[in-house]
């Protein structure tokens, strides 16, 4: 693919993005649908406030959930979601965080650490680890404001979401989850809140792949109607946190858009082309020894159909630190994951083009076969 004219003119590079939806490669591409509504929003003057509510309306429809609110991203969505459960014990907060004296807890599985998690934290809410059921019971105080769980396949599955919602429900507390970059599969849209969840967040970007900079949460009424108030907050003597957070009308449009082409996708053919590049992958690098390469496909540990590498012990070619590096600094740049679950190297296969997978095999021939 050649480079557009915006990215020559500053002397930067395209790359095939074999490492996923990261936000450091760009995201994900929108579709021609989704840029052209962005467009069109761009020419005319609205009401704000009607247009954010109208649009988070919608999302809420098509996600089959009480309410929803479109956010500037899932991190957006995290704080706000903090912000929410912050003001629901106590609604004097909304005008003091994150700056408020007063102890408010966030419980979160250690197994759930991670380095987005700060987004909880943004409030001033504190975050506290626990091991499994019986110690978050025991965790569970009078400055508690919410249980959070992350869903992610980059992390350890110990956590029973379930489990999470019974002693939830049993003390009354709500579940914020971060599911960021949990579509596809569809059903997920649904799974989190159908089960108990109060707040979900997931990105709008991504798999959605609306603006890389827009978000979503839905939910229950009573916490989204807390997390908007921290959000659209113009006409309010003093700006809540969300203010820094605002969503432009063009990117409102495109996330609501993509969400509805994304609903009326086939995400089974979809998940299929994904597989037919990974096989090819596989296919053309058979014949080299040491190495297993293999496609794995399981949803909760990888983010669609990915062509995962083994070293083994005996491999005595490149190894694979430098074998990506070589790629990232190739023409074109080919840049690659770091594995995960045992796994010396993955590659993503959601944002691989169509005839990018027979010029990753290509390159991966050239430095592989010794």
């Amino acid at each position: 693919m050649q480079t557009p004219d915006v990215y020559k003119n500053l002397n930067i590079k395209t790359v095939i993005n074999g490492k996923s939806w990261f936000t450091n490669l760009g995201g994900s591409l929108m579709k021609p649908e989704v840029l052209d509504a962005m467009n069109q929003s761009s020419n005319a003057f609205i009401n704000y406030e009607e247009l954010h509510k109208k649009c988070s309306d919608q999302v809420a429809k098509l996600c089959q959930a009480e309410s929803a609110l479109i956010t500037s991203g899932c991190a957006s969505a995290i704080v706000l979601m903090s912000a929410s459960v912050i003001c629901k014990k106590d609604i004097s907060a909304i005008d003091k965080i994150p700056n408020q004296k007063e102890d408010f807890q966030i419980l979160i599985s250690k197994y759930h650490r991670n380095h987005y998690d700060t987004s909880f934290e943004a409030t001033g809410a504190k975050l506290i680890e626990f091991e499994d059921p019986i110690d978050l019971l025991k965790k569970i105080n009078k400055h508690t404001v919410a249980i959070a769980y992350v869903e992610a396949t980059f992390l350890e599955k110990k956590v029973d979401f379930n489990k999470v919602i019974e002693v939830a429900n049993l003390n009354e507390i709500p579940v914020i989850v971060d599911a960021s970059a949990k579509l596809p599969p569809l059903e997920n849209l649904y799974k989190f809140t159908k089960a108990g969840a109060s707040l979900v967040s997931f990105s709008g970007g991504k798999g959605v792949r609306g603006p890389q900079n827009t978000g979503f949460m839905i939910g229950k009424k009573e916490y989204i109607n807390l997390a908007r108030k921290n959000l659209i907050c113009f006409d309010d003597i003093k700006a809540k946190i969300g203010r820094p957070m605002k969503v432009s009308k063009e990117c409102i449009i495109g996330l609501v858009t993509a969400l509805k082409i994304f609903l009326d996708t086939d995400q089974t053919a979809v998940w299929a082309e994904w597989k037919r590049k990974a096989n090819y992958i596989v296919k053309q690098l058979d014949q080299i020894d040491d190495i297993e390469i293999v496609v794995e496909d399981e949803s909760t540990l990888r983010e669609g159909p990915q062509v995962i590498f083994y070293f083994s012990k005996d491999w005595k070619g490149m190894p694979p630190d430098k074998l990506k590096r070589n790629l990232e600094r190739g023409n074109p740049s080919i840049y690659l994951g770091d594995g995960g679950y045992g796994a010396d190297i993955n590659i993503s296969m959601v944002n691989i083009r169509d005839g990018e997978e027979k010029i990753i095999s290509e390159k991966l021939k050239e430095l592989l076969i010794i």
